[in-house]
């Protein structure tokens, strides 16, 4: 049997995977928009470079945030393009005033973006309040790196999971996360991230990492984003009430803008469908339920995601963003070496996507932090948390080894070798 095949555009060399009995998947909108748009040009780039440009094509013409490492090159990339656009840069005081800023320019009628990593992500969490309950859309970039606080300014990590999910305080809300593991796929998700943002009227979180911010890689540009048309929903305005349609669960509603006599109320505080002030408990109620099953309601229109092997898989390994990468390849490797492991990629994070664990396999979840956040979830998911594994790391990728002598232990002995600096234990 030959070996499957991915094409690529412009007739570039295909890849050609081995393990070639193994089923795989890629569910993600730029599936299509890949195949579809094949007429550009190829370069060698990183990932804050192709995240720039995807937000470009997507319609983004303000962005306002403060410079931190790894997420410093977005906001010198996107300073640069902006004004070649028509679009608008901002040099923020700090991250929480620049994702305020990046609000406010929503609100006025603007594609609005700002980045950061971890340090900066803590602060944004005010911001982040009034976006979700005033249904702004926006996209926040989050370039993780290890920490607690400052950490390794230079070393990937994965520790902001719950803290993208949980954004803000107060609870009564859902959020959108998605997590990229390529230089094309961050690319092709900006857009992405763009279009869920106007479609649910809510910020769509990007959690990438070091890795993923500055590796170079070959990444495929249109030759003109205007061919893009069709596939970014571009901003429309809502000029008359419901402002707010509380107690509705509806998407693809026009966003509020500010101005042009509409006399709508972006209030921090429960409001009315005109966007008041009101302390009822109806209210809070009717809000509740439109700030959560907008999102909850629409899960399906939300699931991305990547899997190998699953049908036949004893063991699947877990991983989202960078760490995927290592994971993908060893879990080939195992099945070369008669391991029946399956892969399992989580692209969308939030919300968290249980369907994809009905499965009664073993589960090895791999993550960059020590404390174990993404293993929390998937053993709330599973069929059976006693079977789910956990390999966390900081500060450097899993190995290729690591995670194969990972699969082969549970699939040989129900457990996961000892390794040095990989942290197993989950409380």
């Amino acid at each position: 049997m030959t070996a499957p095949t991915h094409h690529t555009p412009s007739g570039k060399r295909p890849i050609v995977d081995g393990a070639s009995d193994v089923s795989r998947k890629l569910v993600a909108p730029w599936v299509d928009w890949a195949a579809r748009f094949t007429q550009g040009k190829w370069l060698l780039e990183t990932g804050t470079y192709a995240l720039t440009e995807g937000a470009i094509a997507a319609g983004c013409r303000f962005f306002g945030g403060y410079p931190i490492t790894p997420a410093t090159e977005i906001a010198e990339n996107i300073s640069k393009r902006l004004p070649q656009v028509g679009g608008y840069y901002v040099q923020a005081e700090d991250e929480l005033a620049g994702m305020h800023m990046s609000a406010g320019a929503s609100l006025g009628g603007l594609k609005a973006m700002t980045a950061t990593s971890g340090p900066g992500y803590t602060l944004m969490h005010d911001a982040y309040g009034w976006a979700i309950t005033n249904e702004i859309p926006l996209v926040v970039v989050d370039a993780m790196r290890v920490g607690p606080i400052s950490g390794i300014t230079g070393a990937p990590g994965q520790g902001e999971f719950y803290v993208a999910r949980y954004c803000t305080h107060g609870g009564n809300f859902e959020t959108i996360v998605l997590s990229p593991n390529s230089i094309q796929e961050i690319f092709w998700m900006a857009i992405d991230a763009f279009n869920l943002s106007e479609r649910f009227r809510t910020p769509v979180t990007i959690l990438t990492d070091q890795v993923v911010a500055d590796m170079q890689e070959d990444l495929f540009l249109p030759e003109d984003y205007a061919m893009l048309a069709d596939v970014v929903v571009p901003r429309r305005h809502n000029l008359a009430m419901p402002f707010f349609p509380v107690g509705s669960d509806a998407i693809d509603v026009p966003p509020n803008i500010v101005g042009q006599g509409t006399g709508v109320c972006v209030s921090t505080y429960t409001h009315t469908p005109e966007g008041y002030d009101i302390e009822e408990m109806e209210a809070q109620w009717d809000q509740t339920q439109r700030l959560v099953n907008k999102i909850r309601h629409h899960k399906p229109e939300l699931l991305r995601y990547e899997a190998i092997g699953l049908e036949d898989a004893d063991v699947i390994a877990v991983a989202y963003g960078a760490t995927s990468r290592t994971v993908k390849t060893a879990v080939l490797e195992a099945r070369r070496q008669g391991v029946r492991a399956g892969f399992l990629r989580l692209i969308t994070l939030w919300p968290f996507p249980d369907e994809l664990f009905s499965r009664d396999a073993s589960y090895l979840v791999c993550e960059l932090n020590y404390d174990g956040q993404l293993v929390r979830e998937v053993m709330r998911a599973a069929p059976d948390k006693h079977k789910v594994h956990f390999m966390g790391k900081s500060a450097e990728l899993h190995t290729v080894a690591e995670v194969q002598a990972g699969l082969t232990g549970i699939s040989q002995a129900g457990r996961t070798p000892p390794l040095p600096h990989i942290w197993t234990e989950v409380r």
